[in-house]
């Protein structure tokens, strides 16, 4: 469940350069900080790369991302395979085309202090987040943050802002792998149709777990 992974839990093509500003936990809180208030919609086209602890690219995908908070999002994979991510409030649904198979659960089980959560959610920043080191790298600004519980499954997450903009995303899970994503062409606060973050198991998939959400 590499992507469920990166949802419960959402990256970069890493940047060999060393970092030029001193570390500053106080502005990093307040850039993250800054870019998530107001913000109420995102859209973008992403590039995923997985690698594993030594640092060798073991996946790489492509697709786009939608985003309407509180708690609504929508991760479509094109390239390799196609998948589809889709948290509709309530629950999360992960379909994969070639299984044709469907994996629910309750949204608060998988996103509670996730990244997932820090981006289309409502949880405050400083209540699951310690923000451990800020740098600049080759014109990136990088916030790195730790969760403040021990259940979950990533050590930290990165974010790297141009500007006011988020262009990154990085997540190192518990097995020693770390998901890269870079944002391209992305929307703040556009107009989204609702109907995007809702999800139909299609004909003849296997559902594992319970869609009837009660």
């Amino acid at each position: 469940m590499t992507r469920f992974s990166l949802l419960a839990a959402v990256w970069l093509t890493a940047c060999a350069q060393v970092a030029s500003a001193a570390s500053d936990p106080a502005a990093g809180r307040q850039k993250v900080e800054g870019f998530l208030n107001g913000l109420q919609s995102l859209q973008a086209q992403f590039k995923q790369t997985l690698t594993d602890r030594n640092g060798l690219a073991v996946e790489e995908a492509k697709g786009t991302l939608a985003i309407r908070r509180p708690d609504r999002f929508r991760w479509d994979y094109r390239e390799p395979n196609e998948q589809v991510i889709v948290a509709d409030g309530a629950r999360i649904w992960l379909y994969d085309a070639d299984l044709e198979q469907v994996t629910v659960r309750k949204l608060d089980q998988t996103l509670s202090a996730t990244p997932a959560m820090l981006l289309s959610g409502q949880g405050n920043l400083q209540d699951n987040f310690n923000v451990t080191q800020t740098s600049q790298e080759g014109g990136v600004y990088w916030v790195r943050m730790q969760p403040k519980r021990d259940d979950t499954d990533f050590k930290w997450v990165r974010l790297g802002f141009d500007g006011a903009t988020l262009k990154f995303m990085e997540l190192a899970d518990k097995l020693g792998q770390t998901t890269h994503l870079e944002f391209a062409q992305l929307e703040r606060n556009p107009a989204l149709d609702p109907s995007r973050f809702s999800f139909t198991v299609p004909p003849g998939a296997d559902v594992i777990g319970d869609a009837s959400g009660k």
